[in-house]
């Protein structure tokens, strides 16, 4: 055999080798990401991700509540949102020109606080008043959030007109009638119930289910002002 046709065939048996090595290092890389790896891959993004977010959330105090929601309130531009209840849903329109107390409300419905809340205080002929109850999961989305107050908001020309969403001041000693963030109270009262003007922050209204507040109201309560059958609720944004 000549030394050319030699040199050819070991080239040949060289490439052939190769290509064996090649195939064997491709076999071997698909091997790696079956379908059991790739969902665990998968899981352990997931799993960072949660972990980041939760590591990322604010809580809320009363100083940085009002820097908060004054960024949230130019990326949130959402001001409908539906409150849903046995009796029926009540629609609410929330004011531009109170922003901190939309981007309060929206925020909190986005996290889902409201949901399992109550209606837990009914005075006849006047207010209903809802955003808590007795639930520790209520307890538990507070503590999450966190625990802080917001100023009123009362120079706007906003009346308390019947149909009005508001926000009441807080229990604790509270010259400034500084709000309760997690509570709100819906105005029944006809034509409206304007000795609130000036201490209460009204940031909505009633676009639709009148009605629905008015059979809240017509509940029975007990001494407390507290309804005798539980009124929950879950509150959602109206896209």
């Amino acid at each position: 055999m000549s030394i050319t046709k030699l040199i050819i065939l070991s080239l040949g048996i060289s490439f052939l080798s190769i290509q064996c090595d090649d195939s064997k290092k491709k076999t071997t890389k698909t091997q790696i990401d079956t379908p059991k790896s790739l969902q665990i891959k998968k899981d352990s993004i997931q799993k960072n991700q949660v972990e980041k977010d939760e590591a990322s959330t604010l809580l809320l105090d009363d100083q940085n509540a009002i820097p908060f929601f004054f960024d949230y309130q130019k990326e949130n531009l959402e001001d409908q949102v539906r409150i849903t209840t046995r009796f029926g849903t009540i629609d609410i329109q929330l004011y531009q020109n109170t922003p901190y107390h939309r981007a309060n409300f929206i925020y909190l419905t986005k996290k889902g606080y409201f949901n399992g809340s109550t209606f837990h205080r009914v005075v006849p002929g006047f207010i209903i008043q809802g955003g808590n109850s007795d639930r520790r999961e209520t307890a538990e989305k507070r503590r999450k959030i966190g625990k802080y107050l917001l100023p009123p908001d009362t120079r706007k020309g906003n009346k308390h007109h019947r149909g009005v969403i508001s926000m009441p001041s807080s229990e604790i000693e509270n010259p400034h009638k500084l709000a309760s963030p997690y509570e709100f109270f819906i105005v029944q009262q006809s034509p409206g119930a304007y000795h609130l003007d000036g201490s209460y922050t009204a940031f909505g209204k009633v676009i639709k289910g009148m009605d629905v507040v008015d059979k809240i109201n017509q509940q029975k309560v007990d001494n407390r002002e507290a309804p005798l059958t539980n009124i929950h609720m879950e509150v959602s944004i109206i896209q």
